[in-house]
C-alpha cells in the first residue's frame, strides 16, 4: 500500500499512547487499518518529562499498529496538551494588491501568517490559527471570504499558544522514534473532530475531554471555535486520591476506579463492599463502594467546577452566547460510572457521552467505541484532511486547464457542481466529450440549413 493512501494518528497521553492507521473509503468514511497502544512511561499531565520513556513507548505503538495494519509507518498527525497551553484573541487585516481579482486561499494563508508574527511572550510559539469571522471592506460577519471582491480583508483570530520547550521536547521523541511529524494538533481540537456533530457546534457546545494527566476544554458557537483551555488534573489525579484514601497501591487503585467508581455516592449502598488482596501475606482489605464514590465525587467535582470557571470566562451563561448543546464529556475518564448526573448538577447544562467511533465504519468489535480513542481518531481525521488538501491543488489546476479551453456557461456550472475528486484522465474525457457532443449539434444544423436550401430549390 502507498503511504499516500493512509494517515496515522498518534496520540501522546498521559497514561497511554494510541497510533491509529486508517484511509477515506469510497464513501467518505473512516476505514481504520490498524490501532496500537502502550503504556505512556515519560509523560506527566500531558508534558514529555522523560525523552528516552517517551520514545520507547512511541516506538511500541507504532509498531503494534504496524503489525496490525500491514504497513510501514512514516508521517504521523500528533496531539498537544498541557498546562502550559494557553489561548488569545487576535484581529488583524491585509490591503490586497489586486481588488479586481476574487479573494483566494492565497489571501487567506498571508492573512493567517501574518498573524504568526505576532510577539509572543519568551519561550511561548503559536501552534494554530484559527479564524473565526472575517470582514471584506465594509462587509462584516462573512463565514467564507472566497471568491469574494474587495481591497481589505480582515479577520478575528482565535490563537493556540504553547511553551516552545514542549513543542520542541515532542517533535523530537517523535523523531527519534524514527517518524517525520505531519502535523501538530491541540487535542481538544482533535477530540472535537471526533465527537462533536455540525448541529452541535452551531447551536454552541462545549467538549470536555477528561484524560489521565489534563482535561482539555473546547468551545463551539456559530460553527465557529470560541474558546480553548487545558486543566491539568485528570483521571490520573483521581486514582492517586483513592491510592492515599483506602491505603491500597495504585494499580488496585486505578482497577477500583474503573470498576467501581461512581460520582455519585448518594447512588451507592452502605452495605456494599469489594475486597482487595492483601500484600505478602497480609489480610485482604475491604472498602465501601460509598466510601469510595465520596473519594471519587470530590475530585470529579472540583475538576467540573474547574469546567465551569472556563465556560463563565466565555460567557457561556450569557443568552447570546448560550450552548444550547451543553457538554460533550469524552475521554477515558467520561468512563465514570453517573459522571453525567453529576456535571448536569455542577454546570447546570446537559451533557452526553461522546462516543469516538461515530464516523468509523469497520468498527465492528466496537473496540474503538470507547471515548478514550476520542483523541486518536480526531487526530486521524487531522491527518486525512491535510491529506485531501494537498490533493486539492492538482484538482483546481485541471479545472481552471478546462475553464480556459471550455468558457460555455453550462461546462462552469457543472464542474463546480462535481463534488467527487476526479483523476486526470477523467476530466479531459469530460471535456472531449463536450466537445464532440457540440460538434454533432453543430453538423446538425448545418444539416439542416443544407436540406431547406435544397427543398427551396
Amino acid at each position: 500500500m502507498e503511504n499516500n493512501e493512509y494517515s496515522v494518528g498518534l496520540d501522546i497521553g498521559t497514561t497511554k499512547i494510541v497510533a491509529i492507521v486508517g484511509r477515506r473509503n469510497t464513501h467518505g468514511k473512516i476505514e481504520v487499518l490498524g490501532v496500537g497502544t502502550a503504556k505512556s512511561l515519560g509523560v506527566h499531565k500531558g508534558i514529555v518529562n522523560n525523552i528516552s520513556q517517551t520514545i520507547q513507548s512511541i516506538k511500541a505503538a507504532v509498531a503494534q499498529a504496524q503489525s496490525s495494519a500491514g504497513v510501514a509507518i512514516q508521517k504521523v498527525t500528533v496531539g498537544i496538551a498541557g498546562k502550559h497551553i494557553r489561548s488569545l484573541q487576535h484581529s488583524d487585516y491585509i490591503m490586497r494588491e489586486n481588488p479586481d481579482q476574487y479573494i483566494t486561499d492565497d489571501d487567506i494563508e498571508k492573512l493567517k501568517d501574518q498573524v504568526k508574527q505576532l510577539v509572543m511572550l519568551p519561550g511561548e510559539e503559536i501552534i494554530h490559527v484559527l479564524p473565526q469571522e472575517y470582514k471584506v471592506d465594509s462587509q462584516g460577519e462573512i463565514q467564507e471570504p472566497v471568491g469574494m471582491h474587495g481591497t481589505r480583508l480582515e479577520a478575528n483570530f482565535h490563537v493556540v499558544v504553547g511553551q516552545m520547550g514542549s513543542i520542541r521536547n515532542i517533535a523530537r521523541c517523535v523523531r527519534e522514534a524514527g517518524l517525520e511529524m505531519e502535523a501538530l494538533t491541540l487535542e481538544p481540537l482533535a477530540s472535537s473532530e471526533a465527537v462533536l456533530t455540525k448541529e452541535e457546534k452551531e447551536a454552541g457546545v462545549a467538549i470536555v475531554d477528561i484524560g489521565g494527566g489534563t482535561t482539555d476544554i473546547a468551545i463551539f458557537k456559530d460553527n465557529i471555535i470560541r474558546h480553548t483551555c487545558v486543566i491539568p488534573y485528570g483521571g490520573g489525579i483521581i486514582t492517586d486520591d483513592i491510592k492515599e484514601g483506602c491505603s491500597i497501591i495504585e494499580k488496585h487503585a486505578e482497577k477500583l476506579k474503573v470498576n467501581f467508581g461512581s460520582a455519585v455516592p448518594e447512588l451507592e449502598k452502605d452495605t456494599t463492599f469489594v475486597t482487595i488482596p492483601g500484600l505478602h501475606g497480609r489480610p485482604d482489605k475491604e472498602i465501601s463502594l460509598k466510601t469510595l464514590a465520596q473519594i471519587v465525587s470530590a475530585r470529579v467535582e472540583e475538576i467540573l467546577e474547574m469546567v465551569n470557571t472556563e465556560l463563565k470566562a466565555y460567557g457561556a451563561f450569557e443568552q447570546k452566547k448560550k450552548l444550547i448543546a451543553g457538554i460533550v464529556l469524552t475521554g477515558g475518564g467520561s468512563n465514570l460510572r453517573h459522571l453525567r448526573q453529576l456535571a448536569n448538577y455542577t454546570t447546570g447544562f446537559d451533557s452526553r457521552i461522546g462516543f469516538a467511533n461515530e464516523y468509523v465504519t469497520n468498527d465492528k468489535s466496537q473496540h474503538l467505541k470507547g471515548p478514550e480513542y476520542a483523541t486518536a481518531i480526531g487526530l486521524l481525521m487531522e491527518s486525512l484532511k491535510i491529506r485531501d488538501k494537498k490533493n486539492a491543488p492538482e484538482q483546481i489546476e485541471i479545472k481552471e486547464e478546462i475553464f480556459a479551453n471550455e468558457k460555455t456557461e453550462e461546462t462552469i456550472n457543472e464542474l463546480l457542481q462535481q463534488d467527487e475528486i476526479l483523476t486526470k484522465e477523467e476530466v479531459v474525457a469530460q471535456s472531449a466529450e463536450k466537445r464532440r457532443n457540440k460538434l454533432t449539434i453543430g453538423q446538425k444544423i448545418m444539416e439542416s440549413v443544407k436540406k431547406f436550401f435544397e427543398e427551396v430549390e
